[in-house]
Formats: structure tokens, sequence, C-alpha cells
């Protein structure tokens, strides 16, 4: 087994490299997944956001990812606390679907805010670091095309990690300004020739 992650900035393509990953034959996990399923209703996580950000972050008894969004891109001291509710549960929950991995399983663990959490999880967690890349005005026109506006793109982007801090701690960058046929070859040279081996030489 080899523990992959797979990071880069919003917009930057993570989310289709995963997805040629999967296809390819690896275990994709999505860390933002995780972290929506933990404070689903009728979960503890829910309970706890509920009781530290108020009534005010629901609609209708449900939460409200609008609501909550605005509350913590607009306050770091309010990011922080949500982080301190959702990520260690979704460490867990990674780690449980590990457990159930096949023993030779490339695991790519698609994550966003991978610099912004190596301290809290370890840097060692994972065998192998892959960033996606792209230039400032794609990854703007991939997010405008998502219906995102501009001051939302802005404030995510400032919450997130610098290109230069996501390279320094990668084994490999993936440039995601071409098509997708570029960044399939990308996926399927590191899958085949890197990680696959990795994967199957870990149980000989």
């Amino acid at each position: 087994m080899i523990k992959v992650a797979l990071t880069g900035g919003i917009g930057s393509g993570k989310s289709a490299a995963g997805d040629f990953f999967e296809d390819l034959g690896a275990v994709v996990v999505d860390a933002d997944q995780l972290a929506r399923d933990v404070i689903e209703r009728g979960t503890d996580g829910f309970d706890e956001l509920v009781a530290t950000f108020g009534d005010e972050v629901l609609t209708n008894g449900i939460l409200d990812r609008s609501k909550l969004g605005q509350v913590v891109f607009s306050d770091p001291g309010a990011r922080k606390t949500l982080e301190a509710i959702i990520h260690p549960r979704v460490a867990e929950a990674f780690d449980e679907i590990v457990e159930d991995s096949p023993a030779d399983s490339v695991i790519i663990y698609q994550i966003p805010i991978l610099v912004e959490t190596i301290e809290k999880m370890g840097q060692d967690r994972f065998d192998y670091i892959i960033t996606v890349e792209a230039t400032l005005e794609n990854r703007i026109s991939r997010l405008k095309s998502r219906g995102l506006k501009g001051y939302e793109i802005e404030a995510r982007m400032k919450a997130q990690a610098t290109d230069e801090q996501r390279a320094e701690i990668a084994d490999l960058i993936f440039k995601n300004d071409g098509d997708l046929d570029s960044l399939l070859r990308q996926v399927e040279n590191v899958y085949e020739d890197v990680l696959l081996p990795r994967a199957r030489a870990n149980i000989s």
C-alpha cells in the first residue's frame, strides 16, 4: 500500500487528476466529502458545530453551508474553530478507509489544505505528495465557470497556502494549464512508473 496526498489550490484541477487516478484503479478519498460527512445532521460533529456557531448557520434545521462559509471565510479565528471540529473526525474517517483497503492499494487522498494541516497530520502520514498547479488566470476562469463570484474566489484563495508552499513539500508537481489529455498523461506516468510499483513492492 502507498498513501499519496494529492493537493493543489482551488481551481487548479486536482479533482480532475483524482478522477483520472480513480479510473486507473486507485482508491481515491476526497477530504472535502469526508468533511461534509462528519458534520451531517445526526452526527456528533453537527451537534458540536451548532453548539459552537449557533442556529445562524442552519436553515430549517439543516446546515446551510453557504451561511457557514460566509462566517468562516471572513474570520480566520472562526475558520480555525471549524477546523478543530472537522479535521480530527476527517482524519479518523480516512484511517478507517485505509484499514479497509487491500494491502496493495494506491490510496489517493485528495486534500486542498494539506500544507495548512500538515503539522497536525504529520508529513510522514503520506508516502508521496503531488501538487497540481495552474496559472492564476486559468484558475479564476475555471472557478467563474462554476458560478463563483470574484469576491468568493478571492476569499477562498487567500485562505489557502501558496503554490510555493505546496511545491516545497511535494515530491511531484502536475502542470495543468493545457488540456485534460495533458493532465491524464502526467497521472498515468506517475501511477504506472512510480506509485503502482511501490504499492506492490511494499507487500512483497
